[in-house]
């Protein structure tokens, strides 16, 4: 009886919650971060933005939108004063509760981040002025916590932004380095979701004219052009969204990091490796072989590139049952290296070319996977340094090397160089050339979508209606990307491209 009254409780607050969103309610959240900081800013968004504003500032008259003010914040409650700060509204559209309709690009809209009415209050950021100031908001009718990530699900579900621009928004949050920042920013900036939106438009027209040609071709109302142009559409589109896959992975590399394994036989100064490129103790460090157990991982930025470098097990035939699971775990985590950095003692390898591939061979990389040989211990070199550097240079294809010292940090620059051209070129530029591939989801959905472009060539000839199917599932999955599908935008075209009826 309890379980079931606690059951009824819950599902009477969900459908208090779904019943309160369906008519446009009021959220508030902390949106510069939580913690003890100089300035804390407190967003608000919905229909009782202006109300609360007005209710805490104590004020009816609202500052002009979109202008900072200096304002008394107090408890509505109370009257108590909860601190001076900044103040500022923003306006937004009426009506929360319905989509509003598709705008061109650059016309005027609702002046606010989800659509709707926002204000921001600016506050000292000290925990007990915040806290003083979401009890106050939370009192108010009306309003309530804001879910994690509902402000920028209010900006998509109003149209200000679409998914792969909400996907670079949380990516240009999460951004640590040079790169990410570039390569989020500019798919938040919308170039990503206008490359879909491009092949999604394309798509649309195509199937309308496929389908009018379908309905009305015995009224000799549509040309029987019109199939060869839809043939020819569809054949450009498989060729680009195919060019567009074939990136090399380089955006999903860039937003979640290269990641990197240094491998090597024990004893070689992987662990000291780690060590000298994060420039902390993160990994244990003994003259005896065998130390290294499981994986040490590490994120680094590296020219602005993000790596994530992994320390393993020496690779050896290993006897002790916990070394031979240290070494298991290293082979799999090369196995799925984007980058191998392959450590080797300067003073045990052979100094001649065959010898060196030899001795890289023994580790077993991933035949496809780039890598960096990294002599360690060229400090103890002292004259053999010479015969080294003949054996590198006589012709064996070798990957490029570096010498180091882990000891001492002779070579740690051209290491870094070599690291930092390695993850220039797998992660690319991320201000050249066409966006790119950010997320699985998209390679998904565009892999689908070209699987039935191609099946729409090979059924074209033997049944249009299935044909125009393959179209408009790789419509929809195109849509999928961006959040935008829609059945309305064919029978636009269809009567603005076809006198249907004439």
């Amino acid at each position: 009886m309890a379980l079931r009254r606690a059951l009824s409780a819950a599902g009477r607050r969900c459908a208090q919650r779904l019943c309160s969103a369906a008519w446009g309610d009021t959220i508030f959240a902390v949106s510069s971060g939580h913690g003890r900081c100089g300035v804390a800013v407190i967003r608000t968004s919905g229909p009782g933005s202006r109300a609360a504003l007005q209710s805490l500032t104590g004020r009816p008259a609202l500052p002009p939108p979109r202008v900072l003010a200096l304002r008394r914040i107090r408890d509505p409650a109370t009257g108590e004063p909860l601190d001076r700060g900044l103040v500022v509204w923003f306006q937004g559209g009426d009506g929360v509760h319905q989509t509003p309709p598709k705008q061109p690009p650059g016309s005027a809209g609702p002046q606010s981040f989800t659509g709707e009415d926002c204000a921001e209050l600016h506050v000292h950021g000290g925990p007990a002025v915040v806290s003083g100031v979401l009890r106050a908001l939370g009192a108010l009718p009306g309003l309530r916590p804001a879910e994690p990530g509902e402000f920028t699900r209010r900006a998509f579900r109003r149209g200000k932004l679409d998914l792969t621009a909400a996907e670079g928004l949380g990516d240009l949050i999460r951004a640590e380095t040079e790169a990410q920042r570039r390569q989020a920013l500019r798919q938040m900036e919308g170039e990503l979701g206008r490359l879909y939106q491009r092949w999604s438009d394309t798509l649309t027209q195509a199937l309308a004219h496929l389908e009018a040609y379908i309905d009305f071709s015995e009224d000799d109302n549509v040309e029987e052009e019109v199939l060869s142009q839809v043939d020819a559409t569809v054949r450009a589109l498989e060729q680009e969204i195919g060019s567009h896959l074939q990136d090399g992975r380089r955006g999903e590399l860039l937003r979640g990091g290269v990641r990197a394994v240094i491998a090597g036989p024990p004893n070689v100064g992987k662990s000291s490796l780690l060590n000298l490129l994060c420039q902390r103790p993160a990994a244990i460090v003994s003259p005896v072989a065998g130390t290294t157990r499981d994986v040490v991982e590490v994120a680094l930025n590296v020219g602005g590139y993000p790596l994530v470098l992994s320390d393993t097990a020496g690779l050896r035939d290993a006897t002790d049952p916990v070394e031979q699971e240290g070494v298991s775990r290293a082979r799999h985590r090369l196995s799925e290296a984007d980058l191998v950095l392959a450590v080797l003692d300067a003073t045990a390898v052979p100094a001649e070319p065959v010898g060196l591939g030899a001795a890289l061979g023994s580790l077993r990389p991933p035949p496809t996977t780039p890598c960096i040989m990294v002599l360690n211990k060229a400090d103890l070199l002292k004259g053999n340094r010479g015969s080294l550097h003949a054996a590198c240079a006589r012709g064996h294809p070798l990957p490029p090397l570096t010498f180091l010292s882990c000891k001492t940090g002779e070579g740690l620059d051209h290491l870094l160089a070599l690291l930092a051209q390695e993850l220039a070129r797998l992660c690319g530029d991320p201000l050249s050339g066409s966006p790119s591939l950010t997320q699985s989801r998209h390679s998904l959905h565009l892999r689908q979508c070209a699987v039935a472009l191609a099946r729409y060539s090979q059924e074209r000839q033997s049944d249009l209606g299935l044909a125009a199917e393959r179209l408009r599932l790789a419509r929809r999955h195109l849509g999928s990307i961006t959040g935008h599908v829609s059945t309305e935008d064919v029978l636009d075209i269809i009567f603005r491209d076809f006198c249907v009826g004439k």
